[in-house]
């Protein structure tokens, strides 16, 4: 990204979205302290924040933060006294970094990527599926506690409980900073690959704040995504997730208006798709069904695939969509997926089908205080000439809706049906 038009506060923040994860990783690499690691990226956040404005922003803005940390590392392990193969290690490493941005992803084999090095570690078997998922969350995606409970429909509290315990049971670990290989490394790719998926969720659909989408997640996700392909090529849902993503991604262009507002699918350009987006998609997702193994993300796909091969909302073939939604229940038989399920039976049986499917939802605690069960709700009462309802439902939905611009849809639909 060139941050050469932003001011110095504004790349400052462009920078540290972009950086944060490969920087914690780096510094987690050398000092084996996830809390120290945290507190040295945030020191040289903060010397960002006051030396670029009076400075101006460095050619190589990541490596800058790099050697800051680098160097308030050393300062801490000569107060330490702990001086000996940590600070060699160290001032080797800073050496190299003097006049070059670091190489990532150099070596894959080794983990040199420290993104993924930093996900690996962050999926360590001593935690539980859903604190490894809030840590990485939070040291990878850069989402806050509230995206993340958003993310996994449980209150702001509990993931901050999570996140503690789980920094917690690690620093408990002989080694918990050592990266897996071999069997070990393949018993994390399922939390991995919930990560990740989880990382482009949020950036295809924002839960809060003033932006629609968060593309810069949407692409970490994707890089990310590559990278656990590379890393397990003979791995069905790893190329299913990586699929649906680029499916999905397709979309991007066309999902927001001139003004950054929502574009419903129904209301999409789908000359926008992106059409290198939808090919490599489907190569992935051509790949998956060849291995031994394909499960929900690899379904998701398939869905995904429908919609990028339909010319229209009407050309659609909603019964196979509804047909691969019974599937996915099956598989995953979460809240989430049986809202989506009766959607799709609302376009494929008829709206009422859709409502009655819905209505079976309405006493599930994790959809409660979700805007999406009114939303859902409200569009198929719509559909039913049923505008009354359909008001309450989309201004219901608004209230609970933490993103401004859904928020602002939701709003207007209600507003039509006054």
């Amino acid at each position: 990204m060139d941050y050469a038009d932003l001011d110095a506060h504004a790349a400052v923040t462009a920078v540290w979205k972009a950086e944060s994860p490969r920087l914690v990783g780096s510094l987690l690499r050398t000092t084996r302290d996830l809390d120290l690691a945290e507190d040295l990226a945030h020191d040289a956040l903060v010397a960002a924040l006051e030396q670029w404005p009076a400075h101006g922003v460095p050619a190589n803005p990541g490596a800058w933060l790099t050697q800051v940390a680098r160097r308030r590392a050393i300062d801490h392990f000569r107060r330490a006294q702990v001086r000996v193969r940590v600070e060699d290690r160290l001032g080797r490493d800073l050496a190299e970094e003097e006049t070059a941005v670091p190489d990532f992803a150099a070596a894959l084999d080794h983990v040199e990527d420290d993104v993924l090095r930093l996900m690996l570690v962050s999926c360590h078997p001593a935690l539980t599926p859903e604190s490894q998922v809030a840590l990485t969350l939070r040291l990878l995606g850069g989402l806050s506690s509230k995206e993340i409970a958003r993310a996994f429909m449980v209150p702001e509290p509990t993931v901050v409980r999570r996140i503690t315990r789980a920094k917690r049971a690690l620093g408990e670990q002989l080694d918990p900073y050592e990266v897996p290989d071999g069997q070990e490394r393949a018993r994390r790719l399922p939390a991995v690959l919930h990560v990740i998926y989880l990382i482009f969720t949020e950036g295809y659909a924002a839960t809060a704040g003033d932006h629609w989408m968060r593309s810069a997640l949407c692409d970490e996700a994707l890089r990310l995504g590559r990278l656990v392909v590379d890393m397990f090529p003979a791995d069905a849902e790893a190329h299913g997730l990586l699929a649906l993503m680029e499916l999905q991604a397709s979309r991007a262009d066309a999902r927001v208006d001139d003004d950054g507002d929502p574009v419903l699918l129904a209301d999409q350009d789908r000359t926008a798709w992106d059409q290198a987006a939808i090919r490599r998609g489907l190569e992935s997702l051509g790949r998956a069904l060849t291995l031994p193994g394909p499960g929900a993300y690899s379904v998701q796909a398939a869905i995904a695939a429908t919609h990028a091969r339909s010319a229209s909302m009407e050309a659609t073939d909603w019964p196979r969509i509804a047909g691969l939604y019974d599937t996915l229940a099956g598989m995953t038989p979460n809240p989430a997926v049986r809202l989506n399920r009766a959607v799709a039976h609302g376009m494929a049986d008829g709206p009422a089908v859709g409502l009655a499917l819905v209505d079976e939802l309405v006493d599930e605690p994790a959809l409660r205080e979700n805007h999406l069960l009114p939303s859902v709700r409200g569009d198929l009462l719509a559909k039913l000439e049923r505008g009354a309802e359909a008001r309450l439902e989309f201004e219901r939905a608004a209230a609970l809706a933490r993103n401004e611009r859904e928020r602002a849809l939701l709003l207007r639909r209600a507003a039509e049906l006054a």
